[in-house]
């Protein structure tokens, strides 16, 4: 693997990836009853996030994965800082909808912190299982790597998130409804959607001709480098 490499696909699982991030974290703003769960609204999105850095890991290597989390991270700290300024700046006179906004919009900056702080300890936790148990199993049972690390990063990521986004806000007896629910819905979406993911991996190998094992990686989270 060399720092020049171009690859195909790259940029736009990345454009993808950001994506699902900030849509996920604006919708996380709305409790929401789906069958017997209750969670954020987010839920609906964010597990696709741990499936593509599963993806991300698997075929380009912790390496690039951790480039990617870190551009999702910086986007989200746009995102929040964008909102809390809008919030700051004096409402036009014939516009009624300040109220509305704060009340909305005005737990983003909250929710975007306490994303960043459950999602740099979950998505690296899932992408450095990702990458050593590829090598432990010498790249077999894809399966059993992706819903095992996703089980140990989303429960890290889910319990944070919902702590520091909701401690205070909701009842103690609907967070930990939350905490569950949001658990139990990542896990189960990561398990329903393996066959795809398989499908996409196998496809990106093919398509780009690669498959990095990290057997060489340094794996400090706040090293950059490719």
């Amino acid at each position: 693997m060399t720092a020049s490499r171009q690859y195909q696909y790259l940029d736009i699982i990345t454009g993808l990836f950001v994506a699902l991030l900030l849509i996920s974290n604006v919708a996380s703003t709305k409790i929401v009853v789906l069958g017997p769960f209750t969670f954020d609204g987010g839920t609906l999105l964010f597990p696709l996030t741990y499936i593509f850095g599963d993806v991300l890991t698997e075929v380009y290597g912790y390496a690039r994965s951790r480039r990617v989390i870190w551009t999702g991270f910086f986007s989200l700290f746009l995102l929040s800082g964008l909102l809390t300024v809008v919030g700051m700046l004096p409402a036009a006179s014939d516009w009624g909808h300040q109220a509305a906004f704060e009340t909305i919009l005005g737990q983003a900056p909250r929710i975007v912190i306490a994303s960043f702080i459950a999602y740099f300890a979950g998505g690296f936790i899932n992408a450095y299982l990702m990458a050593r148990m590829k090598i432990w199993s010498s790249g077999r049972q894809l399966w059993v790597r992706t819903i095992g690390s996703t089980v140990a990063g989303e429960g890290v990521d889910t319990a944070l998130f919902c702590v520091i986004a909701f401690w205070g806000v909701l009842p103690a007896e609907l967070l930990w409804a939350v905490i569950i629910s949001n658990y139990v819905f990542k896990v189960a979406v990561e398990v329903l959607f393996t066959p795809l993911t398989y499908a996409f991996v196998g496809f990106l190998k093919r398509a780009e001709r690669e498959d990095v094992y990290d057997r060489d990686t340094d794996f400090n989270p706040f090293v950059l480098k490719s």
